[in-house]
């Protein structure tokens, strides 16, 4: 909804009346992932996709049912074997989209959702997508990261029995610490052990995190390349005259602090998690081997990886072993940085760099497509649903 969430508050401060597609679950080879939202606006504008063009008509008209009966529908997008370029994915994937019916009486919470995600507050909304009881269908709350004292605005709204909010708020809550979307499935009224009510948990948490070290040409490209994929980049040195923002405008924030020391820092104040992305590409022993230090004793992120020749690594791995990390420890940095791509120019480096960020996030090899066989979306066991759901 983030892509929309301009549009949508448009209509909805002006007391319209939106239909609204949001792809809930994905199969295969599916274009747009959980959370990718498509409008239909109360003059019959179409804003935003849930497949990249497959079944956007299909979607369309039935939004714009949803907003004449008023009953929410969950639809599941496949490939037809009769007429596959109708309403199906010509890819192979499987979509399902929850069409739902957007307006101030329907969803009087949207204006706080909406601040909380332009101010970066962690918040998930919560969609009964599926219930033997039709009327529970469409019914919401909005969970925050945890509660804020007697005046606890943590949750709004209810799905409809304080066994179900209590069951979802939590579980929504492990599901935004990770930043993450999915569905996940109760008994009619909440059970964890059992079936019948399904709900889509919609996370937005702020952006995760891309720490650059090293003020060089390389790290500008990095810091572009980092932004284009939606992270939150900072560039860190500890020499003033490199570290400005002029030269990396494409960072959002440029630090001028020794990198160990400004690690520890977010570390200490919490802004480091299992989302953090980390380039080091100082390879100079000085600044990345105290930064490696804590960097690869950390207990989780998402990536570490180092730039320098393979000689540099294999010096740095000696003097990391000399400052007792553990062969465990080391295992976790990726070094050299990047796949291999051939890379010279810096623009090269960073798209080897993001390359081999997304590879492990996803679970891909890294090879070339036209050589493999098999699904081109690879299913990830870290992206698992963790709550047993």
């Amino acid at each position: 909804m983030r892509e929309v969430m301009d549009e949508l508050m448009q209509w909805w401060s002006a007391g319209e009346t939106v239909g609204v597609g949001t792809v809930v679950g994905t199969w295969r080879s599916a274009p747009r992932q959980a959370g990718a939202s498509m409008l239909v606006g109360p003059g019959g504008e179409a804003v935003g996709s849930v497949s990249g063009g497959c079944v956007e008509g299909a979607v369309y008209e039935l939004s714009q049912e949803v907003v004449e009966t008023g009953r929410p529908v969950l639809q599941r997008y496949g490939v037809s074997d009769d007429d596959a370029y109708a309403v199906g994915l010509t890819c192979g994937g499987i979509l399902d989209v929850f069409v739902e019916k957007v307006s101030r009486e329907t969803f009087p919470e949207l204006g706080d959702v909406a601040d909380d995600i332009a101010t970066g507050r962690p918040v998930a909304v919560v969609t009964v997508i599926e219930h033997p009881e039709p009327t529970w269908v469409g019914r919401r709350v909005v969970v925050h990261a945890e509660d804020e004292g007697d005046d606890d605005t943590s949750v709004l709204g209810s799905l409809g029995s304080g066994r179900a909010d209590d069951a979802v708020r939590d579980d929504a809550r492990g599901l935004l610490a990770q930043g993450r979307s999915a569905i996940l499935t109760y008994g009619p009224d909440g059970e964890r052990r059992g079936e019948g009510m399904r709900v889509f948990v919609a996370a937005h948490a702020p952006k995760p995190r891309m720490l650059v070290f090293g003020a060089i040409d390389f790290a500008a490209a990095v810091a572009r390349v980092g932004g284009f994929l939606g992270y939150y980049v900072t560039v860190c040195d500890a020499r003033p005259v490199f570290a400005t923002k002029t030269r990396f405008p494409g960072a959002d924030e440029v630090v001028v602090m020794w990198p160990h020391d400004y690690l520890q820092n977010e570390v200490d104040e919490g802004r480091i998690d299992s989302r953090t992305v980390i380039a080091v590409l100082t390879h100079d022993p000085k600044f990345d081997v105290p930064l490696l230090e804590v960097a690869l004793r950390l207990p989780e992120v998402a990536y570490i990886g180092a730039m320098g020749s393979r000689r540099t690594h294999e010096d740095r791995l000696e003097r990391l072993r000399e400052a007792g990390l553990t062969d465990d420890e080391l295992a976790r940095m990726s070094s050299p940085i990047g796949l291999d791509l051939g890379a010279r120019t810096p623009e090269e480096t960073a798209v080897s760099i993001a390359a081999e960020i997304i590879a492990l996030r996803w679970g891909g090899a890294g090879e070339r497509l036209a050589a493999t066989e098999g699904p081109i979306h690879h299913h990830h066991p870290a992206h698992d649903n963790p709550l047993g759901h």
